[in-house]
């Protein structure tokens, strides 16, 4: 069976693909956001990964939180694994910042505003420049 998307990750903007995980952008202008979707078929949970792969899964966590923080500068960059909504295995990746809208609290189900066409391609670029940087730098 090859990977696919589960239809609501599917609908997210395509930033790159890592060696193991594939890279998207939450369309949300007011906190960045990425996810991380390993990509292999029937993956719900962390336990659906071999130990091998979840090693491989935080290193990828690790270049695209640094690739965030270096692009976007946060107070915080929360990592979370929620599967409620979305039954396939995607880890979030979203920066938050002092004095923003709702800090500290959080921000699921918020509503936000959505890029324009031409900063969504502008920001998918400069976090895949970085991925791309931190990646030369972690991954090597």
């Amino acid at each position: 069976m090859t990977f696919s998307l589960h239809p609501s990750l599917a609908q997210k903007a395509f930033i790159c693909d890592l060696p193991f995980c594939r890279v998207l952008l939450e369309d949300n202008a007011d906190y960045p956001w990425i996810f991380l979707v390993p990509r292999k078929s029937n993956t719900r949970n962390m336990c659906d990964l071999t130990t091998e792969e979840r090693l491989k899964l935080m290193r990828e966590m690790e270049v695209c939180e640094k690739a965030m923080i270096e692009v976007f500068h946060p107070t915080q960059t929360p990592v979370a694994i929620i599967g409620n909504m979305t039954p396939q295995l995607h880890v979030h990746i979203i920066c938050r910042f002092r004095g923003d809208m709702y800090w500290p609290h959080t921000i699921w189900g918020v509503r936000a505003r959505r890029y324009l066409a031409t900063i969504r391609a502008q920001t998918i670029k400069s976090i895949k420049e970085e991925i791309e940087n931190q990646c030369q730098k972690l991954l090597s």
